[in-house]
């Protein structure tokens, strides 16, 4: 594979798992102005965001014995139809419900980008560079949080909420044809794998059987879910509490998007020099004593807005660190179910997503308590898994290895 090509399937590969956070980020500026138009109110906006990460999460199951069983290429064609059809179906919307329904269904088309993304850089990467590879699709992914809150925000401002719909639906169109004449073919479909319940079921409790992805997808997806928490409760803490504007709002969330972006890049270089498993540990410390750090100065009102943004940004800063090697590590045992794993994982982190955005809006009290709360909550619960499951395996590969040493004496 050339330099360019490399470069070339890393972009496609990040255009398919940027989807979904350009539908995540790029309507949140609208949140106000959503629902003084379909006359509701913020929390209740904010289930519409809670219903996309739903579908993602559902979605992402469907997806994944279909991208094993039929080849990576056609369920992606399907999902991103799909994702098209409903972006244009979410600009019409006229109610709430509506909308929070649409948007669940865009999410079932969106998740297939993921997936398969996940999936084809198991396919094409090899195993000791697919933890680079993840990086490097991170930093493409961590360009749509600077991008699409500041254009969503312009977008609104100029033309209306219904028209960052209709931008996605166009970004959408352009996607399919760069998958259709860039990008490999990847994994060729497997008549092996069944889609018979029993058979999907099965195969889903293979991978769950691994000790491994079993370790660091709940480590990592809880961790991982911690941006969400921001995502749902942002928009509401800077544009209601501390009174910015749209566009002002977009260029804050830009700022914290950065944070993602420079430890992408300080991640390829740490992995020269140190292995995925020590990355995951220090960040997972590190995001708590800052998370702390946080709950605790803002329970006691010592932050402004300017302190908040950077704390937050340095919080933030372990996303770029934790994703792309806990990924790594999680898909690392498998080759034949990898589209099973890469489903499997994906749908927890958005179930977790889904579930902390939920959160924020029933513990929403026009404070940034919730959103600080949930995010410090995410990286502590993360850390304490991680600890207490690498104890779990060493101590079964001990036994495990004892009761092998008394076969052989035996």
């Amino acid at each position: 594979m050339t330099r360019k090509q490399h470069i070339t399937i890393i972009l496609i590969l990040g255009s398919l798992a940027t989807i979904s956070p350009f539908a995540i980020d790029m309507y949140l500026p609208g949140f106000p102005a959503i629902a003084k138009d379909l006359n509701t109110t913020i929390d209740k906006v904010q289930l519409s965001l809670t219903s996309y990460l739903i579908g993602i999460s559902a979605g992402q199951l469907l997806y994944g014995p279909l991208l094993d069983r039929y080849g990576r290429k056609i369920p992606l064609y399907i999902g991103l139809v799909i994702y098209l059809i409903t972006s244009v179906g979410c600009a019409f919307t006229t109610s709430i419900d509506a909308l929070i329904t649409m948007r669940f269904l865009q999410a079932i088309g969106g998740c297939a980008g993921m997936v398969a993304a996940q999936a084809l850089v198991r396919d094409l990467f090899p195993v000791d560079k697919t933890a680079q590879a993840f990086s490097l699709l991170t930093l493409v992914i961590a360009v749509s949080p600077m991008v699409a809150p500041t254009v969503g925000g312009y977008v609104t401002t100029a033309l209306g909420w219904h028209y960052v719909f209709i931008a996605l639906a166009l970004i959408t169109a352009l996607i399919i044809v760069g998958v259709f004449f860039l990008l490999p073919q990847g994994k060729e479909p497997d008549a092996t794998i069944s889609l018979q319940p029993r058979a999907v079921i099965s195969n889903f409790l293979t991978v769950l059987g691994q000790p491994q992805f079993l370790l660091y997808a709940l480590a990592g997806g809880i961790a991982t879910a911690a941006p969400f928490a921001y995502i749902a409760g942002s928009a509401d803490v800077f544009i209601n509490i501390y009174g910015v504007s749209e566009q002002e709002y977009g260029w804050i969330f830009a700022i914290l998007a950065f944070a993602m972006i420079g430890s992408t890049q300080l991640n390829h270089g740490l992995l020269k020099r140190f292995r995925s498993e020590q990355v995951v540990n220090f960040t997972l410390f590190y995001q708590t004593f800052v998370g702390i750090v946080l709950v605790a100065g803002t329970w006691y009102g010592l932050y402004g807005k300017t302190a908040l943004i950077i704390l937050m940004f340095i919080f933030l800063t372990g996303q770029g660190l934790t994703n792309p090697n806990a990924t790594a590590l999680s898909l690392a045992p498998f080759s034949r179910h990898t589209g099973s794993a890469a489903a499997l994982l994906g749908s927890f982190r958005m179930a977790m997503g889904g579930l902390v955005s939920a959160a924020v809006s029933v513990l929403h009290n026009d404070t940034t308590l919730p959103m600080v709360i949930v995010m410090t909550l995410c990286a502590l619960s993360g850390l304490i898994i991680l600890l207490v499951g690498k104890t779990a395996i060493q101590h079964r590969a001990s036994r495990k290895k004892v009761e092998e040493d008394t076969s052989v004496i035996l």
